[in-house]
């Protein structure tokens, strides 16, 4: 079974108070570089971003992390990509602390963590 975690990329950064707000690009960018070199048990990192956060990451794939940029609401992208990967059967992991998404997630059959236990694990 494939273990995938997809990162709600808004709600990871805008959990600590380090200025990001002043530069939502690179913040996505440093999201995305620590997410490249991190040691998890995830096959896939989904690494979710919307607005300004998109021009910091290119959508694609860079080795185990795959970059989507939402192209509406952020978390009916989350959603969607839950959805996709329980429907193939994958071990399902969303990090957010937005509680409405964590419900929504948990229907499609996925598991969600909070963005504290994220950065723990970088």
């Amino acid at each position: 079974m494939t273990q995938v975690l997809i990162v709600d990329a808004a709600n990871v950064v805008g959990s600590r108070p380090d200025g990001w707000w002043k530069d939502r690009a690179g913040a996505a960018r440093r999201l995305h570089e620590s997410l490249l070199v991190a040691d998890t048990a995830y096959d896939e990192i989904v690494l979710v971003l919307e607005g300004q956060a998109k021009g910091g990451v290119r959508a694609g794939r860079d080795g185990h992390v795959r970059t989507v940029h939402a192209k509406g609401v952020g978390d009916d992208t989350i959603v969607a990509e839950a959805q996709r990967a329980a429907e193939r059967g994958d071990r399902v992991v969303v990090v957010t602390a937005d509680r409405f998404l964590q419900s929504r997630v948990g229907g499609v059959g996925a598991q969600a963590l909070s963005p504290s236990w994220l950065l723990d694990q970088l």
